[in-house]
């Protein structure tokens, strides 16, 4: 595959926008037939998965071969990951959603380790060139421009480097604003619709998760810039701040919770070094309602996450929180968080991105939030050695905090025995014992 030249603008400039728009409008099956086999196809990840023109894509399957699919998590069937698509589609993640993990670990899609805030370089410097781009996108507005609705993330980026950009035109998709808007110039075709946005809801949390978002709570001070990853402890922490003051937002990924503490008059972002009074971020994860709150509010700007995730960027917020989950650490402070031995699970994502970032901020924390055991409480997430073939995501060198619901361990500047005992001490009760024996015996303690 030979690398492709962006998208140019309209082959016909004395046409208004409007009319170029009604030149572009089709049905998802017309518009994938600019798919051709040996392809690279990239879809809006997250709650923007563009349905109608992935399910189109999908239909295509018995007349196309070896079509790479590449994006970050998706929502909804992946339909592209199943057995009888081998062949004729072979998913490439960026980062593993639930709906692609059986896949890459059978063997039938692939993974590629990254930092999240240096994907769409792959885009613009031709190491993945992009063919066609599906994407999601709300209304064009007076001027013809859309908005990348809930979902900015990397889709700006593949869109302007893409032979083809395919656009749904969902009316229920929010206007939201920052550096997330495509003109109707940039498309080269469109399908229209009318459809609720996929959801994302977090389960509910239990006592341990309480217990964690507490002991991160207490890191959190009045004025401080956060970034929350996803799932239930995340939710949970931004439950715990309805006593703090002037609080920032800088993450990302968006979910329902922070609407609460800016409606709450807590998140203010009054006192940020950067973007004064605006919750950044890359894209949104939630539900209905907060896809409401974003539509056309100027408080909230999504951004392409080379910038949201470069660590220098990150950095020049003052009192940077960053807080991000992990599977196990180890005894000198190696964190794994996106394989289960060797099983691939998730993804790099913005972890290392932001505790690097979170780090050389002013006054930044870089925590890394995990329950004390896994499996129904038959395993220490805390160990001796990480389990074999399991990866590294945040080195011994770039942790700062760690946090589980028995405490936090502060492990910077820590000898590896002065860090094996703070771990020790967060661990459950019931395996520090066992943990203490393994120290000695690896002449830690």
């Amino acid at each position: 595959m030979s690398a492709v030249a962006p998208v140019s603008v309209a082959p016909h400039p004395r046409t208004t926008w409007s009319e170029f728009y009604r030149s572009l409008l089709c049905t998802p099956e017309e518009a994938l037939k600019v798919v051709r086999s040996g392809d690279r196809v990239y879809i809006h990840p997250g709650c923007a998965v563009p349905e109608p023109l992935v399910d189109a894509l999908s239909a295509r399957a018995p007349s196309l071969k070896d079509v790479e699919v590449i994006h970050l998590l998706t929502m909804g069937r992946a339909s592209h990951t199943l057995p009888e698509m081998e062949g004729h589609f072979r998913h490439n993640a960026v980062f593993i959603g639930g709906n692609a993990r059986k896949a890459v670990n059978e063997g039938r899609a692939d993974y590629t380790p990254i930092f999240l805030g240096e994907i769409a370089r792959l885009f613009s410097d031709g190491t993945l060139p992009i063919d066609v781009a599906l994407i999601q996108v709300s209304p064009p507005d007076a001027h013809g421009f859309c908005s990348l609705g809930v979902g900015v993330d990397h889709t700006l980026d593949a869109a302007r480097h893409a032979r083809h950009v395919i656009a749904e035109v969902n009316q229920q998709m929010p206007r939201v604003h920052g550096d997330a808007f495509i003109h109707v110039r940039q498309l080269n075709a469109v399908v229209e619709t009318s459809r609720p946005l996929m959801e994302l809801h977090v389960e509910p949390g239990d006592d341990i998760t309480d217990a964690i978002a507490h002991n991160v709570a207490e890191l959190i001070d009045d004025g401080d810039t956060l970034q929350m990853g996803i799932g239930g402890i995340p939710d949970a922490v931004l439950k715990e701040l309805s006593d703090r003051r002037a609080l920032g937002v800088h993450t990302e990924m968006f979910a329902d919770g922070i609407v609460d503490l800016i409606e709450a008059g807590v998140v203010t972002g009054e006192r940020k070094s950067l973007h004064r009074g605006k919750v950044i971020a890359g894209f949104l994860l939630g539900t209905k309602r907060l896809f409401d709150f974003v539509h056309d509010n100027p408080v909230v700007e999504l951004h392409p996450l080379s910038y949201t995730n470069d660590p220098f960027v990150i950095a020049q917020n003052d009192s940077m929180v960053a807080i991000n989950s992990a599977i196990e650490i180890d005894y000198t402070g190696q964190v794994s968080s996106d394989s289960i031995g060797p099983l691939f699970y998730s993804g790099f994502g913005g972890q290392t991105d932001f505790i690097r970032g979170a780090s050389r901020s002013r006054g930044g924390k870089p925590i890394i939030a995990l329950p004390s055991t896994a499996k129904g409480g038959e395993r220490s997430r805390i160990v001796p050695c990480l389990s074999p073939c399991a990866g590294v995501v945040t080195t011994r060198a770039d942790v700062r905090w760690v946090v589980t619901e028995y405490g936090a361990a502060y492990l910077f500047g820590k000898t590896v025995r002065q860090r094996a005992r703070a771990l020790i001490d967060i661990a459950h009760p019931k395996f520090r014992e066992e943990l203490e024996r393994a120290a000695h015996e690896r002449k830690l303690l």
